[in-house]
């Protein structure tokens, strides 16, 4: 009889709870079995683990195998605890030698012939393990990415026969390297690129400046889809933390994480037809959807009246808490979504109400119930509102200022927001607004009149006010960092708020 124990993470959400792999051998009829709440994917390994230690030319038990997934009541998905299995049975059989897998952690799908595979999820696994003071062995291909966990200590494992070899100490695993790339502003698209709209330019200055959510109304063709592609140009670069929580929730996804789009703010661009699942998650294995994919990046909607106005509403909750929770009958996952919203449409079915070009064929009636498949709760949460109007004439020619001289400013406002109050405009609490940022006398009087002329609820309020201070920000009028909100920037926040009239 003989146990051996290998420590593992298993991938729930975001998360990486740890498991232990107990492998016991003893004597009896030859047999594996796998308990802990394994999921097909996990039964099956047993075919995968034996062929693959056979075929690494070690010696497979002859007796009954017994292996424990603990805790029990954690369910067990995927191939990740191949790798791990095997490890146990070759320690529990004396094999490689017990005590180094004290200080080490195992991830990997076996191949037939003993190739280590990659996994979903290296990243977060690797984030846990260094927490916990143990060296992370993953396959070759995922290595890079679970290297980017700080202070990480991971190995690449290419094969069974490399694993048994580190650990009887004959020959070490490569230890990985994070081939992160350099942050990256400048992708080739440039703000430079639009010409005139300046009304709209300004709005995307703001909505990066506070972190606050926009919503374009135009004709078709005048450059709406141009700017929202290159708001992640004029954002400020990402923090580690930003970068690591970003990564990580895109390692958890089908398509995975590649080390190259490290600090590169994500830009989402789900089309219409999407569903409520495909936006915020789900499945019977929760996965996270666009919303979580945009996390500490941009989520751009285009055709915003053509969605579902089912799955519009999903988007409600995360807009201000950040995060969703998906429940299953038989689990949970939270994701984080802290994402910016940025929103495209037309103003009436056929597109060229208020065009100087177009001639619209839509009645008001069929305006306004196109208009209405966007629910005011839904609006409310919509900081700016700006037209995108055809441009003519020699306002079409000029060019305007490029990203890198926008986002120079953008940064400079973010500055001051984080000294202030640790986060963007966008995201203060109505308490902090009011202790942080308060309007001055004229400030306050606008913005009592415009709450009772413009029938404005609490919530716009408060983010009618948040924008004011944004607009403060860029205007550099408190480097002290006391800030008095005066009524100019509150009339122009004002002026952002709701549908413009058709």
């Amino acid at each position: 009889m003989s146990l051996a124990i290998v420590f593992s993470r298993a991938q729930v959400g975001v998360d990486a709870p740890l498991v232990r792999v107990e492998v016991h051998i003893s004597g009896g009829l030859p047999r594996m079995s796998i308990v802990g709440l394994p999921e097909t994917a996990v039964k099956e390994s047993k075919d995968r683990v034996r062929s693959s230690i056979m075929n690494c030319r070690f010696e497979y038990p002859r007796g009954r195998v017994t292996v424990n997934l603990a805790p029990a009541d954690l369910p067990k998905e995927g191939g990740r605890f191949d790798l791990p299995i095997a490890v146990g049975i070759l320690a529990a059989t004396g094999q490689v030698p017990r005590p180094a897998l004290q200080r080490l952690e195992f991830l990997g799908e076996l191949a037939l012939d003993g190739h280590v595979r990659g996994v979903v999820g290296p990243l977060p696994a690797a984030v846990q393990c260094t927490r916990a003071g143990r060296t992370l062995v993953a396959p070759t291909v995922d290595a890079p990415v679970a290297a980017l966990a700080q202070g990480s200590r991971v190995l690449g494992a290419p094969g069974l026969p490399e694993v048994a070899a580190h650990l009887h100490g004959t020959q070490a695993l490569p230890r990985a390297s994070a081939r992160a790339a350099a942050p990256a502003q400048d992708d080739g698209v440039d703000l430079a690129e639009v010409r005139g709209q300046w009304q709209a330019r300004r709005a995307l200055e703001i909505a990066a400046a506070g972190a606050h959510h926009l919503l374009m109304v135009g004709p078709p063709g005048t450059g709406k889809t141009m700017l929202a592609r290159r708001l992640p140009g004029i954002l400020p670069p990402m923090t580690d933390g930003e970068a690591l929580d970003s990564a990580s929730v895109r390692s958890v996804s089908t398509a995975g994480f590649d080390p190259r789009e490290w600090r590169v703010r994500p830009f989402r661009a789900p089309h219409h037809t999407a569903s409520g699942v495909a936006l915020v998650g789900g499945g019977s294995h929760p996965r996270p959807g666009e919303i979580s994919l945009a996390h500490h990046g941009v989520l751009f909607l285009d055709e915003l009246p053509e969605f579902d106005r089912r799955v519009l509403e999903v988007l409600r909750e995360p807009m201000e808490s950040g995060h969703i929770v998906i429940s299953r009958a038989a689990r949970q996952a939270e994701f984080p979504a802290r994402f910016q919203l940025v929103a495209a449409m037309n103003p009436c079915p056929c597109g060229h109400a208020g065009d100087p070009l177009g001639q619209c064929r839509c009645t008001p009636d069929q305006a306004q119930r196109y208009r209405a498949r966007i629910s005011g709760p839904l609006m409310d949460r919509i900081d700016l509102t700006v037209q995108v109007p055809r441009i003519l004439g020699r306002e079409a020619q000029r060019p305007g200022e490029s990203s890198a001289a926008v986002r120079d400013r953008v940064a400079r406002a973010r500055e001051r927001q984080q000294a202030r109050a640790g986060c963007a405009n966008g995201r203060l609490s109505a308490g902090a607004l009011a202790r942080l940022a308060p309007l001055d006398r004229d400030a306050a009087a606008l913005l009592e009149e415009a709450t009772q002329r413009l029938a404005l609820s609490e919530r716009a309020r408060q983010r009618t006010w948040r924008v004011a201070l944004t607009i403060a920000d860029l205007d550099g009028a408190h480097p002290d960092g006391s800030p008095r909100i005066a009524a100019a920037h509150l009339a122009e926040a004002l002026a952002y708020r709701g549908l413009p009239d058709t």
